[in-house]
């Protein structure tokens, strides 16, 4: 029966290493040890490790140590020491850590609890992942189960980018990371027009834990007309407006660039400006005195929208849909012109749509047909920065 107890207690010391000092004086035991991972890209090889734990408040405390291993199998041995009740291990982590606490006599506390790096508590990887290509930027979009699979583990995902051969149709192996955001989109923004990038994205749990990444993504922006970027007026109001044309020359002809004006959500003059509702919803706002707004309904293209609607226009603020058309009856003294818009995406911060918008006062043609010059004039799309 002896040597049974004695087989017991060291399968329990072995399982979770306590020191106690001399006289039973050594400090109190260090509690709540967590972790978090740093992530790197590659969720095989993290970085480095955060452990991090309750302070020990006895008045002759020490320091800290840190003790590890790096199978299930091997033995616990010092990995460091520290005043401070959090610790850094940089590179790949060991599999097991626990703490204890040293006084100023040398003596020495019992464990904390053991914390295990455990690879299976990776998120899933978003499983898909879409884009659309905009002036100096790149709307990205994927789906959202790594959220939706674990939501009380779940901390951002990690977007990532590097150079595109078109050649080869490769991507570079010299990743970036883009950014993070809690959402399934992102603006990555500053980008050069013409060259070709590549996207992953991965997920990461609030223990660090990084997912695999998402399929690959290429796009590359471009000046054009269509996709206009334009953010809710609490977000980013200096983009928050938009005015399908300011006739600066006074010519009546639609200068490119006096038509689609990314403006100040605050100005008078813009025709709508978008402003975000309840539960993130994003709504189209008429602005200038002289524009009115109505529903067209679910579109395929902007091009779909061939004409004005007859009724139907409003003051009232309209709810910004994907898919949807809308088209705008803008009267400035007796002359009376029309656009339209299509929304492309909304999101929590801003809207992508292609608008037309007829130059010739109250002619509701809104595309352009054989025979006609400029029947739909389009502008330059801008967009901003997350």
């Amino acid at each position: 029966m002896r040597v049974l107890l004695s087989f017991v207690l060291l399968v329990a010391v072995a399982c979770q290493p306590s020191l106690v000092g001399p006289g039973g004086s050594a400090p109190s035991t260090p509690a709540n040890l967590t972790y978090e991972l740093e992530p790197s890209g590659d969720p095989n090889r993290p970085l480095g490790i955060l452990l991090m734990w309750d302070d020990v408040t006895d008045a002759n405390l020490a320091s800290y140590r840190v003790y590890s291993r790096s199978s299930s199998s091997g033995s616990y041995g010092l990995r460091g020491e520290t005043s401070s009740n959090t610790f850094h291990d940089n590179g790949v982590p060991h599999l097991d850590y626990y703490v204890t606490a040293v006084n100023d006599n040398g003596e020495e506390s019992g464990g904390s609890n053991v914390i295990t790096v455990d690879e299976r508590l990776q998120l899933d990887a978003p499983a898909w992942l879409s884009s659309i290509s905009l002036n100096g930027a790149i709307h990205l979009e994927w789906d959202d189960s790594s959220y939706i699979t674990a939501p009380t583990r779940f901390k951002w995902y990690r977007i990532y980018s590097t150079d595109y051969n078109l050649d080869t149709g490769r991507c570079d192996t010299s990743w970036l990371l883009e950014g993070t955001t809690v959402a399934p989109e992102f603006l990555a923004s500053a980008m050069s027009n013409g060259v070709p990038r590549c996207f992953g994205v991965s997920a990461v749990s609030r223990e660090g834990y990084e997912s695999l990444w998402s399929p690959l993504r290429q796009d590359t922006p471009r000046p054009d007309a269509r996709n206009t970027l334009v953010y809710a007026l609490q977000v980013n109001g200096t983009q928050a407006g938009f005015r399908f044309w300011d006739d600066v020359n006074g010519d009546g002809r639609g200068q490119v660039s006096e038509l689609g004006l990314v403006e100040s959500g605050s100005a008078t003059d813009v025709d709508f400006r978008i402003t975000r509702g309840t539960a993130d919803t994003m709504w189209i706002e008429p602005v200038f005195s002289g524009t009115r707004i109505g529903i067209y309904g679910q579109v395929a293209d902007l091009t779909n929208i061939d004409s004005a609607l007859a009724t139907g226009y409003t003051r009232n603020a309209i709810q910004a849909v994907p898919t949807y058309g809308y088209v705008f009856e803008i009267v400035e003294g007796s002359t009376v012109r029309y656009g339209a818009l299509r929304m492309t995406h909304v999101g929590r911060d801003y809207v992508i749509f292609d608008w037309s918008f007829q130059t010739d006062p109250g002619n509701p043609e809104l595309q352009i047909r054989a025979g006609q010059s400029t029947a739909m004039a389009t502008g330059t799309g801008v967009s901003g920065s997350k």
